[in-house]
């Protein structure tokens, strides 16, 4: 009789573990089906970032309440004074679309705790400031309006929440009494919180294709993935938006499904981001200045050149670049932020075929002394961003019989070429047996970068 009972007991535990595992295991797909479900995204290859909430008040970085170590009654005050009395989206999504942007990823709540939606689970809202309408619903609209996919941030990190255990990245960390107070506090009421506003943001504003969770700092007085339930939360996510593409920051690297690109910020990897030794998508996020929240006093902008050749660049990696503008406390992009983004609209009306559609150049192809690679497969068309113009020719190593038209891509005016083939133009002039020349103007064209677009045998 024991036996039969201890073996009912087995079965009835190892029945109750194979329902568990089911509950929280990821949705499976192949790498052809990902890679699929991702098309759109890496076809894009340039976002926009908005970083807004109420720390645009204070003007001096979007971490100000953890840097000046602010309690909650300190900060209160841009919580009461916000009214971005002149926020029109319809004029951020066109800024978005003519500087050559083909989604946008906004905060829909950042560290601060914020929501720019009217969530029913929190006071903490955009329709409670002075202002006293949803920010968050009329954005999407008129991204999408304007043919943009959207993206939504959220931080898994919220200063604010009354249950939120006090961590060391918490503006009062350093606060012995403050420190106390994790004692009453319960982190698995703030999970649930989270879960909920997660789903409320994924099933009140329609098709959400992309999501940036953010972030994980898994180890001693941190969170990680327990912390955040971060398999469940997950699952939720795919089942409620199975089209969703979802970045790598909730501390599930090792879990199959756990994560869709990898996310560099504010730094330029060396080549094609690499997980266990694989390529596989990324996108780093990137600023105009060294603030992601409108910086009034922040003087290291970047230069017009630099900012599209961050966009080259990543393309030429095989990445996405999501460049970051803070809206100002009233609304409004900064005239600093717009002029980068007219001059990325400059760029992009007579460049955007070396960049949508365009991945890393196939090795056969050596990159060129002073030059970015890009590469259309379904054109079979390359492209060479020349970063120093050359004195009257550009020569190809290797290239030669490779190529069947050459152009300059800023007006489809034809650079001849010739091949320089033989062993006494290596001897004598230093080439290859297979070295292209391509015959350059003297003068280049009258853009940031130029470009030379290939057609390929």
């Amino acid at each position: 009789m024991k036996k039969v009972i201890y073996g009912f007991i087995f079965l009835l535990l190892l029945f109750t573990g194979i329902q568990n595992m089911n509950a929280s295991e990821l949705p499976r797909e192949t790498d052809s089906q990902k890679e699929q479900r991702m098309l759109w995204w890496t076809e894009a290859r340039f976002g926009m970032f908005i970083h807004w909430g109420t720390y645009a008040m204070a003007a001096r970085h979007e971490w100000v309440k953890n840097r000046e170590r602010m309690t909650d009654e300190e900060y209160q005050k841009y919580f009461d004074l916000f009214d971005p009395d002149l926020y029109n989206p319809a004029e951020w999504a066109r800024a978005a679309k003519n500087a050559g942007m083909k989604y946008f990823v906004i905060t829909s709540k950042h560290h601060e705790g914020f929501c720019l939606w009217d969530s029913k689970y929190t006071d903490y809202k955009a329709t409670n400031t002075p202002y006293g309408k949803d920010l968050l619903r009329p954005m999407i609209e008129a991204f999408r309006a304007e043919g943009l996919r959207v993206g939504l941030y959220y931080s898994l990190i919220d200063w604010h929440h009354p249950e939120y255990t006090i961590d060391r990245i918490h503006p009062m960390r350093d606060n012995k009494e403050f420190r106390e107070m994790n004692k009453d506090r319960d982190m698995d009421k703030y999970v649930e919180y989270l879960f909920n506003q997660v789903k409320e943001l994924l099933t009140e504003f329609g098709q959400i294709d992309c999501l940036f969770l953010d972030f994980s700092f898994p180890g001693e007085d941190g969170k990680g993935r327990d912390d955040w339930q971060s398999e469940k939360l997950l699952k939720m996510v795919r089942e409620l938006q199975p089209n969703i593409i979802v970045n790598d920051r909730l501390d599930l690297l090792d879990v199959p499904g756990g994560w869709d690109f990898r996310t560099p910020e504010q730094f330029m990897p060396t080549q094609w981001v690499e997980h266990n030794g694989e390529k596989v998508p990324w996108e780093t996020c990137q600023t105009f200045s060294g603030s992601w929240g409108y910086h009034r006093d922040e003087n290291t902008w970047k230069t017009d050149r630099q900012v599209i050749t961050m966009l080259i660049e990543t393309v030429s990696k095989g990445g996405n670049l999501l460049m970051n503008v803070g809206p100002t406390a009233r609304g409004t992009f900064d005239d600093r932020a717009m002029a980068k983004l007219e001059a990325y609209g400059k760029w992009m009306k007579l460049h955007n075929r070396s960049i949508y559609g365009c991945t890393q150049a196939p090795e056969e192809f050596k990159v060129p002394k002073n030059c970015f690679l890009t590469y259309n497969p379904k054109t079979n068309r390359l492209y060479i961003h020349v970063m120093e113009w050359p004195f009257k020719a550009l020569h190809l190593e290797d290239y030669a019989g490779k190529v069947k038209y050459a152009q300059l891509l800023n007006d489809a005016s034809e650079v001849k070429f010739a091949a320089r083939r033989g062993a006494w133009m290596a001897k004598e002039k230093g080439f290859t047996e297979v070295t292209l020349t391509l015959q350059l103007p003297v003068q280049p064209p009258d853009v940031t970068v130029p470009v030379i677009e290939l057609i390929l045998k």
